[in-house]
């Protein structure tokens, strides 16, 4: 599955971005998406991820309520539609499939390239 996200900028604190995750190569319906972010300095974390249905999501406690991943399957395509942003969502956001619904890395196979997203204050 090759993945290519985008859709980052750069936005003030409180406004909204929707990221999208673009796939190609294999079935995307099979495969369960997350999205994970890496600040500066710091390790990649994960943000949220949704299963091939759609039906199911997960999401960090630092985006509850704020960030929502729907999935398109007939497009390919996964979204992270972002609201209320803060300073500290400041990172690249990586798309990332796997054959697990999971909150952690080692459970994804594929990767994105990442985009960046900068929030001002």
């Amino acid at each position: 599955v090759q993945l290519q996200a985008s859709g980052g900028g750069l936005v003030q604190a409180g406004g909204s971005l929707r990221l999208s995750c673009a796939a190609s190569g294999r079935t995307f319906s099979d495969y369960e998406m997350g999205w994970f972010r890496q600040a500066p300095g710091k390790e990649r974390e994960f943000v949220a991820a949704i299963r091939w249905s759609g039906g199911s999501t997960l999401y960090a406690d630092s985006v509850k309520g704020r960030f929502t991943s729907s999935r398109d399957n007939a497009k390919n395509t996964v979204y992270l539609q972002m609201n209320s942003l803060k300073p500290e969502d400041t990172a690249v956001y990586y798309c990332a499939a796997g054959k697990l619904w999971s909150r952690y890395e080692r459970h994804y196979d594929y990767w994105g390239q990442g985009t960046l997203v900068t929030v001002s204050s």
